[in-house]
C-alpha cells in the first residue's frame, strides 16, 4: 500500500509543482499590484516640465502624479459635525468629518476609473483613515466619488473623511488605483 502511495506522488509531482508555480503568479500579480504598479513618477524635489511636483511629500496646492492620474489638493478642513444640505442627505459624522477638495487629471493613454475608496488620510501617529462614501455622496460637489475620467480629463470634487475628534490629520495618501504606489501629500 505505501508503494501505492508514493507512486500516486511520483506521478503526479508535475502536476503539484505546476499548481503551486499558478498559486504563486496570482499571490505574485494581487500583492505586486495590476498596471499601475510601479509607476509612482515621484522623484526627490523634481518638477515636470510643466511645473507639477513630482517629489515624494507635496503640499496643498501642488500637482503629483500616481500612475496615470495627476492629483492636485486645493484644500482641507477639518471639524464639521454634518454634511449634506436637507434632511434626506445629511450625514452625522462618528468623529468630526475632514473634507479634502481635490483635482484629479488623467494622464495616461487610456481611461482610469478613480474611486474615492482608495484615497487615504493619515494623522501624526501613521493611523489611517479612509473615505466615507455616504458623507461623499451627501456633499452632492463631487464629481470623484467614483469616475471614470477618459486620457486629458479632470474631475473636481470633494473627499470626506470621518475621523475622531482632534485627529491631527497630517498626510493624504493618493492612489491612481487599489495597486499602485500611492503618493504623499502634506496637509
Amino acid at each position: 500500500m505505501a508503494g501505492k502511495d508514493k507512486n500516486w506522488f511520483a506521478k503526479h509531482k508535475v502536476l503539484t509543482v505546476i499548481g503551486v508555480i499558478i498559486i504563486l503568479a496570482i499571490i505574485g500579480s494581487v500583492a505586486g499590484g495590476g498596471s499601475n504598479s510601479g509607476t509612482n513618477t515621484a522623484s526627490n524635489d523634481q518638477k515636470t516640465s510643466d511645473g507639477s511636483k513630482t517629489a515624494a511629500t507635496a503640499k496643498i496646492g501642488q500637482a503629483v502624479r500616481d500612475g496615470k492620474f495627476e492629483f492636485t489638493v486645493t484644500d482641507f478642513k477639518c471639524g464639521a459635525k454634518t454634511v449634506g444640505t436637507n434632511e434626506f442627505t445629511r450625514e452625522e459624522a462618528q468623529g468630526e468629518f475632514c473634507i479634502m477638495s481635490v483635482t484629479v487629471k488623467n494622464i495616461g493613454d487610456e481611461s482610469q476609473t478613480f474611486a474615492s475608496s482608495d484615497q487615504k488620510v493619515l494623522n501624526k501617529n501613521g493611523q489611517e483613515y479612509s473615505s466615507d462614501t455616504s458623507a461623499e455622496l451627501a456633499v452632492q460637489t463631487s464629481d470623484v466619488w467614483l469616475n471614470e475620467i477618459n486620457p486629458g480629463n479632470t474631475a473636481k470634487g470633494k473627499l470626506v473623511f470621518d475621523v475622531p475628534k482632534n485627529s491631527d490629520i497630517t498626510t493624504a495618501v493618493l492612489h491612481d488605483s487599489a495597486f499602485s504606489d500611492g503618493i504623499k501629500v502634506n496637509l
